[in-house]
């Protein structure tokens, strides 16, 4: 991050405290204290048709951890551009990451203000690596793929990790999402790869549509799709077994140990060619 974007983190921000955002949403399911009174009526309203939606959301974090773990374990990836970051919550992505390979280094991208006012969070970074934090939106891909924040951080022309967790059910259109992606990961490195997590109504149809429909209704567009629709998202891609399953499914350790009737969010892995 530069020191001018710090100073415009320093700036009066506009966070829209009477309109409820996701990532604050999010941060109040979990037990976070960075959300306002507009994010706290949305989640209640939401929580009351979708009382499950703070396990799947745990579920989906802890999903977050293994991926990194194992992509730099297994794969060897050494750089990670994380997409839809959210509030910093400890572990953070660099945290596992650098764990394995004190030398990586991870770019975080997000779009809502508030992140911005939090990103030192994501700056901690191990000496040996790198952490950079960009404010900037998934719809638009060049704009991140060309700022400075990457540019000075990562390697383009080594693998990299692109992680899109828990953000492409915010985008209704899959056509849209399938462009976004693809934008992405075309000037990635071979060896590179894709992980997504998006909600799914696959594992409990009634409580998830009806948590979809207050979500919409609160202001917050959300689609739920099954995993015949979230496979083609991989297009391309070679799917990391197991495939596309639900998140707690996927290379399982002790905090995986969660009922699939609780997770709703199908996640997978995919290395580009």
């Amino acid at each position: 991050m530069t020191d001018e974007t710090f100073r415009n983190a320093s700036e009066p921000i506009d966070l829209k405290t009477s309109v409820p955002h996701s990532a604050r949403i999010y941060d109040y399911l979990l037990g976070g204290k960075d959300n306002f009174e507009a994010d706290r009526v949305a989640a209640a309203n939401i929580t009351r048709d979708w009382p499950n939606l703070p396990r799947s959301m745990r579920a989906n974090r802890n999903f977050m951890l293994r991926v990194g773990r194992y992509l730099a374990a297994e794969h060897g990836i050494g750089q990670f551009l994380d997409i839809g970051t959210g509030l910093p919550t400890p572990p953070n992505l660099h945290d596992v990451v650098q764990e394995v390979a004190p030398e990586s280094r991870i770019v975080y991208v997000d779009n809502d203000p508030i992140v911005l006012v939090h990103a030192r969070a994501l700056l901690v970074s191990d000496p040996a690596g790198r952490t950079s934090y960009l404010d900037a939106d998934l719809r638009d891909p060049e704009t991140i793929l060309d700022s400075p924040q990457l540019r000075g951080t990562l390697d383009l022309r080594k693998p990299v990790a692109l992680t899109l967790l828990a953000i492409v059910h915010f985008i209704l259109d899959d056509a849209e999402v399938h462009d976004l992606i693809d934008r992405l990961m075309r000037p990635l490195a071979p060896g590179s790869v894709l992980a997504l997590s998006t909600c799914t109504a696959d594992s409990a149809p009634e409580e998830v549509y009806a948590g979809v429909a207050a979500y919409n209704a609160n202001g917050v567009p959300l689609k739920a799709r099954t995993k015949a629709e979230v496979t083609p998202f991989f297009d391309g891609l070679e799917l990391i077994d197991p495939g596309v399953v639900l998140v707690n499914q996927w290379h399982p350790d002790e905090s995986a140990a969660v009922p699939d009737a609780y997770v709703h969010m199908h996640g997978g892995c995919a290395v580009k060619p």
